[in-house]
């Protein structure tokens, strides 16, 4: 069971790491999305943490369909964040009919070997999930999908989800839940769905606000029910 918590500060993470985050999603422009951040923040935050450290890899917050011009500021991104030695990279892109822009991704993916991917919640705006997984599975870059099960909140989309977790079985691709999530329901929702991975951003700041700092003691919560469902599995 894996908890990845947003960090949009060098000690958003490690406050994070502090609580036993498994891995950090690392953005800037939360109220946004989550945008790509700054070199000197990348470079800090890897230098820093032991844990596994994501970037997110998106230049704008106007929509997931990118211009050429936009896919080079990506490529270069790209290069950069591998060359800081994070461990992963978020990212996503979409046709203007809000499908997965498979041309997009054959360029961005080009030169991503030995960093993890992640398509992130571009993939909640595709109307069909399953066929939209089918796609992303021919891609052996791709190992992971952020996704709440569509625009609503994941608690909302319990069933959705539980059937994303059934059809990647096998393909790779783990599904990592985010949006909506909360330390109280976590264990009905993972019991509900099978998720073995959660993504948490404003439930675990204080007082829940975007803008404020990741708080430790939350985040610990949240490991604490993970740790109990992996050993109530196991044991």
């Amino acid at each position: 069971m894996k908890l990845e918590v947003i960090a949009t500060t060098l000690t958003d993470a490690l406050l994070a790491e502090q609580g036993g985050a498994d891995r950090i999603e690392l953005v800037t422009g939360i109220l946004e999305g989550g945008l790509t951040p700054g070199p000197g923040l990348i470079r800090e935050t890897v230098n820093r943490l032991r844990i596994p450290v994501h970037v997110m890899v998106r230049p704008h917050s106007q929509s997931f369909v990118y211009d050429e011009h936009d896919l080079q500021t990506m490529r270069e991104d790209i290069a950069f964040i591998k060359q800081s030695g994070a461990a992963g990279i978020v990212l996503g892109a979409l046709t203007p009919s809000g499908a997965v822009d498979t041309a997009a991704l054959d360029l961005l993916l080009g030169d991503t070997e030995g960093l993890n991917v992640t398509f992130h919640r571009a993939f909640d705006e595709i109307e069909d999930q399953l066929s939209a997984l089918k796609v992303l599975s021919a891609y052996p870059q791709i190992n992971r999908i952020l996704t709440s099960g569509g625009p609503s909140p994941a608690p909302q989309s319990a069933p959705q989800i539980k059937k994303l977790v059934e059809a990647a079985a096998g393909t790779g691709i783990g599904i990592l839940v985010g949006y909506g999530l909360s330390v109280p329901v976590l264990q009905e929702f993972q019991l509900a769905t099978g998720v073995r991975e959660v993504h948490f951003g404003s439930a675990l700041r204080r007082g829940g606000d975007n803008l404020q700092a990741v708080d430790p003691g939350r985040v610990q919560a949240a490991k604490k029910i993970l740790n109990d469902i992996l050993q109530g599995m196991t044991g």
